[in-house]
């Protein structure tokens, strides 16, 4: 199978991406995204990226060729900080077919969007996640070098995502510092500075099935409530989520430290996230 990961063009590729969306979070009209803010999102400095399918090898997937199996959007934001104006990109989705998945598709177009900023002069990308989501965890934090530092309680409020399973919106704030030495290394596949782990957070391995089973979910929000109070209090002391990994069973482990030491690594420009 090959893939190619480039902008959508056209009303029928955009529609695509509204339908993979609805696929992957089970959306009803009150949540789903239109067409029209796909579009407006191009317009207006966004992006819309696709990955589609070109070809088959090896009897990976299945699908029509040249269909789209994966999309990432992104809405163009400013800062202020000093009066001075910060551009940057909140990447808002990213979704793959189930029937794509774990062959690396939302990387590449992690990655593409990183290109595609950069070639535009943008350096810095952010984008809100589901702390118990194990396999976002790991794509954001180890895979692409983005940190956290930022705990947002309910943040999109009710939520008729089945993969929520009822729980409060709980997101925690990826922040993607594009021109950065941490991230340059990871794009080389070379070796990124070491960081001091001064604590960790652990995602137990069956939370997604507690969560979707109204007879555990007490579990899962159990396991939401004692890490939303361990995140709050690591980040008010100035901690902040460096590393990502999984242990031999499977859990999470979110790696936490302290900023102060690695800056020149995380930040290409510390201005933009002073406050």
């Amino acid at each position: 199978m090959n893939i190619q990961v480039r902008a959508c063009k056209g009303l029928d590729e955009l529609e695509a991406c509204v339908k993979i969306q609805v696929a992957t979070w089970g959306y009803d009209e009150s949540d789903a995204i239109p067409r029209k803010t796909f579009l407006l999102a191009q317009r207006i400095g966004g992006q819309v990226l696709g990955a589609f399918v070109t070809g088959f090898s090896n009897g990976l997937a299945s699908g029509i060729a040249g269909s789209l199996c994966g999309f990432a959007m992104s809405l163009p934001g400013i800062k202020t900080i000093e009066s001075r104006p910060y551009p940057y990109l909140h990447s808002h989705m990213l979704a793959v077919l189930e029937s794509h998945r774990n062959l690396g598709l939302g990387t590449q177009l992690k990655w593409e969007q990183r290109r595609e900023a950069l070639s535009r002069g943008i350096r810095h990308m952010e984008w809100t996640f589901d702390p118990l989501e194990i396999k976002n965890a790991f794509l954001n934090i180890h895979r692409l070098g983005a940190i956290a530092r930022e705990y947002r309680v309910d943040f999109y409020g009710v939520s008729s995502s089945r993969l929520q399973g009822g729980l409060p919106t709980d997101r925690l704030l990826a922040e993607w510092e594009l021109d950065s030495p941490r991230v340059k290394a990871i794009c080389a596949q070379r070796q990124a500075a070491a960081t001091k782990i001064e604590e960790r957070i652990c995602v137990p391995a069956s939370i997604d099935q507690w969560k979707t089973n109204e007879a555990s979910r007490s579990r899962a929000l159990a396991v939401q409530i004692e890490n939303r109070q361990r995140f709050q209090e690591a980040f008010s002391r100035g901690l902040a989520v460096l590393g990502f990994s999984r242990d031999a069973e499977g859990n999470g482990v979110f790696e936490l430290g302290s900023l102060a030491s690695l800056k020149q690594q995380l930040f290409q420009d510390e201005d933009f996230y002073a406050n």
